[in-house]
């Protein structure tokens, strides 16, 4: 077995086959590369159970466990109570906007809905749709100075009116872990509710819904090495007061099937299991006593260690350059943090930055990533917004060392 501290990069790089195609990616808050084990159950699924649930024959049969077997993996990975509090979504966005339209009856005139400046759109514009029927959105704003949220802003944003508190768990550019138990204490002292954007923190740290006691909240399997699917968890209790999405025979207690219309892919639900396979291996490593949550959690404890010895050594690069801004904490050890890394260049271009980049076989982005009103409030949304360097913990300190290579060229 491993030391807990070590991460076997042999072992991990060879669990993804994308990894061989000649780049170097650090775009991986944009979408990771999928394990093999997943694409694996998806042609396995299609090419010997593809039929439709609910019948008696033995194919059916099969097809139906396959979908539950996806819904019990994630059940593991959020920490979740049970499957049912686990609906499917084609994405994170249709995730939002499916429980935007369900949660619809539940508000009035008058009620308030809270979000925040520095999340994605997907979890900021689904909720707008609900001010054309007399609710009032609020807007939490990060410190400018300090690009945090702040647990006293909220205070004063809340009120017997707030029906529902919607924030990401990590900024898909500021890569900044927000403090989420200690909102939902806020937000449940007011009887409201939280939603949760946990996509930018999937791949980087085990979600533990029962200890936040968040009410939902969604993420994208395509992000945490997976195929392009997401998942929404609710409080069981919770999902079963949410408006039917199907068809009208679907009663209150068809949960989750209520959420998701057409039907969820099965053969992407039952490929999410090579996610939870993979981590459970990883975990093992270390130690193999204890469930598969356990194991988890031992995977995740590896993954963070080394995410943070890569990203201290990028940023501690770009925090010796005097012409250069790093968007969030300054530390890659910082337990704030995620390897999620954007900067500006004084005076320089980002989009520029990035393209020039691209010649060394080196993929990092730039832009506003769908968080366009952080970088509106920021006043970035100039000279192309920023980099993005996304690292995942596939990623080689060898790999950091090309792309500052490159950043020494470039810049």
């Amino acid at each position: 077995m491993n030391n807990l501290n070590s991460l076997d990069l042999d072992f991990v790089r060879g669990q993804f086959p994308g990894l061989n195609n000649g780049w170097t990616l650090f775009d991986n808050a944009g979408g990771t590369q999928i394990l093999a084990r997943s694409v694996e159950r998806m042609n396995d699924f299609l090419y010997n159970m593809n039929v439709q649930t609910g019948g008696s024959y033995d194919l059916s049969v099969k097809a139906a466990g396959a979908l539950e077997s996806g819904r019990q993996a994630m059940m593991h990975l959020t920490n979740a109570s049970r499957p049912e509090e686990i609906a499917f979504a084609s994405s994170s966005t249709v995730a939002l906007q499916n429980l935007a339209k369900s949660m619809r009856s539940q508000f009035k005139p008058g009620d308030e809905v809270i979000v925040t400046v520095s999340d994605h759109e997907s979890n900021v514009g689904p909720w707008t749709t609900l001010e054309e029927f007399g609710v009032t959105l609020k807007f939490w704003n990060i410190d400018p100075e300090r690009l945090e949220l702040s647990l006293d802003d909220l205070q004063s944003l809340l009120s017997d009116r707030t029906k529902l508190v919607a924030v990401t768990y990590v900024s898909n550019i500021l890569g900044t872990i927000n403090p989420i138990a200690d909102i939902a204490k806020l937000v449940h002292s007011v009887e409201a509710k939280l939603c949760v954007d946990a996509v930018a923190f999937a791949p980087h740290r085990a979600i533990d819904v029962a200890a936040l006691d968040v009410d939902y909240l969604v993420f994208s399997l395509y992000k945490v090495f997976g195929p392009h699917f997401a998942v929404l968890y609710g409080k069981y209790e919770l999902l079963r007061e949410l408006d039917n999405l199907y068809h009208y025979f679907y009663g209150k207690d068809k949960v989750p099937a209520k959420l998701e219309p057409g039907n969820a892919s099965y053969e992407l639900a039952y490929a999410s299991t090579g996610i939870v396979d993979y981590l459970t291996e990883l975990g093992e490593q270390v130690d193999g006593i204890g469930s598969t949550r356990d194991k988890i959690v031992r995977a995740f404890h590896q993954i963070t260690l080394h995410e943070n010895t890569i990203a201290e050594k990028l940023l501690a690069y770009l925090r010796a350059r005097p012409d250069c801004r790093i968007l969030g904490f300054e530390n890659g050890s910082d337990e704030r943090r995620v390897p999620t890394i954007s900067f500006v260049v004084e005076g320089q271009d980002a989009g520029q930055i990035a393209k020039k980049i691209d010649a060394y076989n080196i993929a990092v982005r730039f832009g506003d990533f769908h968080a366009r009103r952080l970088l509106e409030f920021l006043n970035l949304t100039d000279n192309g917004g920023c980099v993005r360097v996304s690292m995942a913990h596939y990623n080689t300190v060898g790999e950091v060392d090309a792309l500052i290579g490159a950043l020494e060229e470039v810049l």
